[in-house]
């Protein structure tokens, strides 16, 4: 419960007059002259009862070097937060945003804008963290910057008693030269931070002003990625760092500077640096004048423990999107075009290290002396627009059914063709082939019982069919059997066909559709969305409206955090198309009994990379636990498909079991770790786990799991 402080120090004034003119008034004599007002009582809610917590800055000055800050506390209702000390955890950082330069040979480099704190040290490697044997690192002295402890000053901190303090910083930046010289500069940017831990509740704030102006706005600015973006992968929980002291990205690249490295291993953790290594993960190598070599990112940070990011699955693809975390545009960070402006060489050694290829060992680290708009190489900008160029086009292309219709002998049939954003059919030169359309019927459903139209002959080349003239294809599936019902069911047919493009590269060739018989040609796929229709006894029943299945996932999220290139067949998120409920088993030696599920639920549940607690490189950046991360909000309701059946393997043989419809959706996830008690409750309440067939669990199969497991319940028990 909130505990209310109500401070009235006019009270006892006020009761005395009170009082004097109650006996004045019965006596009979003028009561006198109504007195002023008392102040109002201040209203407000203790910092160690307070539940949200908001630190907003509000002003600052610098005096002889001198800073001092004025900032408010709020909770989430705008109620101020009072009683905050000196001795709670709160820590203040400063950092002047700098204009670089950088002298190549004769040439003088402008390095752009970046920010230096005022406060570092000199730190040593501490030997007793760095793991025996660990390959890949350098240990050496290193600077650091740091933030001040305000517990460490007696006077440096002011409680107003109304929600608003003082601080004044230890440092006095005026007078800076160990372990680094920092010159502060009265008419550059400076950023005051503010880190505030409390138990349950973290603030962080910033402020940037100009000392000779007094500017909060119109100044210069570093504002290139906006944290929104990184929460489209990341669970903002889990992006509180530092031991969830720091969860602001203003607030970390305060820190994480140019002169910053981490001494154990020898490197950086420069903001720009350290954030594209990590996320080049397992993909980071380096080359030899003969050979590619792993260069894993790794920092032994913060606790003393060691975080190898050469475990990192970056699963945003392709990698050379920028626009995943370099959001341009409408409500855009200030700066977010920064990246293409080839000021720095940090970012692109943080993704291809020092030695990008083998034509590069030997040659110097200076990127952007070779790669600029004008040079023969390509700049950073064309580079990654090239490999995006296809993606994105696309992206803008259909794929077209015509004719469809069961042939005589009752075999499904369609004609396809590819077009582009102007609705112009693309040559079947361009045409990959040997890409593949998918059928499916029940696709309102789970589709096609896998063993009566397995995935393999659902799915069709385009060279199994007949090219026609019109740079069309005929495609027959001739080994598909349709269901004798077909007629009035819901079909649906996928495109899993790529288009060819040429590579761009240095002397920058454009890059375009290119004849896919060429040598060295890029296939990438189609984008076009399933086409979904109902089916009439010879044709599409065009007065009937096709069907769709329920949106369990919202697959926004899913290309959000994967891009373009999520796995096989990347045409978006329709996985399920093909993987199926009672897909067959696939062997694998890691799993309880040797065999594993091959449905999409099993498949996305399980995926090591959607659960880093425990995989990868273990950070807990991304927790699958949070259900509505993937789930839309009627995507965890059970009891919605009671004929559905999973097919998995028992956990001691291997041996097939067929499982209820609610029952198959939780062991996706939780298969691996089911007790007997668990069974036990399944099966009390009506759920299958020991089928012997399909018609097995339907008649046997009474669920009633979404009696208790409601959706509220589901995500609760989850920690959300």
């Amino acid at each position: 419960m909130m505990k209310t402080i109500t401070v009235r120090p006019v009270t006892k004034a006020m009761l005395s007059a009170g009082l004097i003119a109650l006996v004045l008034s019965g006596c009979g004599g003028s009561d006198g002259a109504n007195g002023e007002d008392g102040q109002d009582g201040l209203i407000g809610v203790s910092i160690d009862d307070a539940t949200t917590l908001k630190a907003t800055l509000t002003e600052a000055t610098v005096v002889d070097g001198q800073v001092s800050v004025n900032f408010s506390l709020k909770n989430g209702n705008g109620v101020a937060v009072l009683g905050l000390t000196k001795d709670h955890d709160i820590r203040f950082g400063i950092a002047q945003l700098t204009p670089v330069t950088e002298m190549i040979g004769d040439t003088q480099v402008d390095r752009g804008y970046q920010w230096q704190s005022y406060i570092n040290v000199l730190k040593q490697p501490n030997t007793s963290t760095i793991p025996d044997g660990e390959t890949n690192i350098s240990p050496s002295a290193q600077y650091q910057a740091e933030v001040e402890v305000a517990s460490a000053c007696e006077t440096c901190f002011v409680d107003n008693q109304d929600g608003t303090y003082q601080y004044t910083f230890q440092t006095n930046i005026s007078q800076i030269t160990e372990p680094l010289t920092i010159t502060y500069n009265q008419d550059n940017t400076q950023r005051i931070t503010l880190e505030l831990k409390q138990p349950l509740i973290t603030a962080n704030a910033h402020y940037d002003f100009q000392p000779s102006t007094g500017l909060t706005e119109d100044i210069a600015s570093r504002d290139v990625v906006s944290i929104e973006a990184c929460y489209t992968c990341h669970q903002p929980d889990s992006l509180e760092l530092h031991g969830g002291r720091r969860i602001d990205l203003e607030n970390c690249a305060s820190c994480h500077t140019a002169t910053s490295g981490d001494p154990e291993t020898g490197n950086s953790v420069d903001f720009g640096y350290m954030i594209h290594a990590i996320h080049k993960g397992q993909d980071r190598v380096t080359h030899t004048a003969t050979a590619e070599e792993a260069a894993p990112y790794k920092v032994i940070g913060y606790g003393g423990s060691m975080h190898d990011y050469g475990n990192v699955m970056y699963p945003q693809n392709p990698a050379a999107d920028c626009s995943a975390c370099h959001v341009e545009g409408v409500n855009a960070p200030q700066d977010a075009a920064l990246f293409n402006a080839n000021k720095s060489d940090t970012a692109c050694i943080a993704c291809h290290t020092e030695s990008a290829s083998e034509h590069h060992v030997g040659l110097s680290t200076q990127c952007t002396s070779c790669h600029i708009e004008e040079g023969y190489a390509r700049s950073a900008k064309e580079a990654h627009g090239d490999v995006m160029k296809a993606y994105n086009e696309t992206q803008t292309m259909n794929a077209v059914f015509s004719d469809i219709r069961v042939t005589a002998d009752g075999k499904f049939s369609t004609n396809v063709k590819f077009t582009d954003a102007s609705a112009t059919v693309i040559a079947a030169e361009f045409i990959d082939t040997s890409s593949r359309i998918v059928m499916a019927w029940d696709s309102d459903k789970d589709y096609p019982a896998y063993n009566n139209a397995s995935y393999s002959n659902r799915r069709l080349r385009l060279s199994e069919g007949v090219a026609n003239a019109d740079n069309s294809w005929t495609l027959v599936w001739n080994n598909i059997t349709l269901p004798t019902d077909y007629i009035g069911k819901t079909f649906e047919l996928w495109s899993a066909v790529t288009a060819c493009y040429n590579n761009g590269g240095y002397g920058r060739p454009e890059v375009k559709l290119t004849a896919c018989s060429t040598d060295d040609v890029r296939k990438v796929e189609i984008k076009s969305s399933p086409y979904h229709f109902v089916m009439a006894a010879d044709a599409v029943n065009s007065s009937q409206s096709a069907v769709t299945r329920r949106n369990i996932i919202d697959t926004t999220t899913c290309q959000g955090c994967h891009n373009q290139a999520v796995y096989h067949y990347d045409n978006g998120i329709n996985c399920q198309t093909c993987h199926t409920s009672d897909k067959t088993l696939r062997a694998d030696d890691t799993y309880p009994g040797g065999k594993k599920s091959t449905s999409f639920a099993f498949k996305a549940h399980s995926a090591e990379g959607h659960y880093l607690k425990y995989a990868g490189v273990e950070s807990g950046t991304v927790l699958k636990t949070d259900c509505k991360t993937c789930h839309t909000t009627d995507g965890i309701t059970l009891g919605r498909a009671e004929d559905r059946v999973w097919r998995y393997a028992d956990t001691d043989t291997g041996a097939d079991v067929w499982v209820s419809s609610d029952t198959g959706a939780c062991l996706s996830c939780h298969q691996k770790y089911i007790t007997e008690s668990t069974v036990s409750h399944i099966e009390t309440n009506g759920g299958i786990t020991d089928g012997m067939s399909e018609d097995d669990v339907r008649t046997r199969a009474a669920e009633m799991c979404s009696t208790c497991h409601t959706p509220t319940r589901i995500t609760e028990s989850h920690g959300f």
